[in-house]
């Protein structure tokens, strides 16, 4: 099994930027979490991270003809407003989680709006970089019932 964890704007700044809202774990911590994790559930999972709107939509243009299981995103900023990421999104029919550290919903108003969740399968915010690991287990219950 396959899986993509695709993680957009300010991603590779964890650990440096806001961390009462986003933790003191680096973003090579999570790349660790999540290779232990891949381990751990003998699953090939690929991260990719990109400040880039494009080279997102490219990345997961390049899901499609890599013919992946699914996808964990975390879209960062682009999450409110970028309906190319969404568009890209949709396109694809393997199973989908949105990913966000902080609970999104809790935050400043323009926060609570996801332009890409409606084409995702599910959302899980608030949890922590746990969220991560609960979307590659999501992903894979996903893909079995299938």
């Amino acid at each position: 099994m396959k899986i993509l964890v695709i993680n957009g704007p300010n991603l590779n700044f964890l650990g440096i930027r806001e961390k009462g809202i986003y933790g003191t774990q680096d973003y090579t911590y999570l790349l660790s979490i999540i290779e232990e994790k891949a381990k751990e559930t003998n699953t090939q999972i690929e991260a990719f991270q990109s400040n880039v709107e494009g080279e997102i939509i490219d990345y997961l243009q390049k899901a499609y003809h890599d013919q992946v299981d699914g996808i964990v995103i975390n879209p960062g900023a682009y999450t409110h407003y970028s309906y190319a990421i969404r568009d890209a999104l949709a396109s694809l029919t393997v199973p989908k989680i949105e990913v966000h550290i902080s609970n999104i919903h809790q935050r400043e108003e323009f926060r609570h709006n996801s332009v890409t969740a409606p084409v995702c399968t599910g959302q899980i915010a608030g949890l922590g970089l746990q969220g991560y690991l609960l979307a590659v287990d999501a992903i894979i219950e996903l893909v079995k019932k299938v």
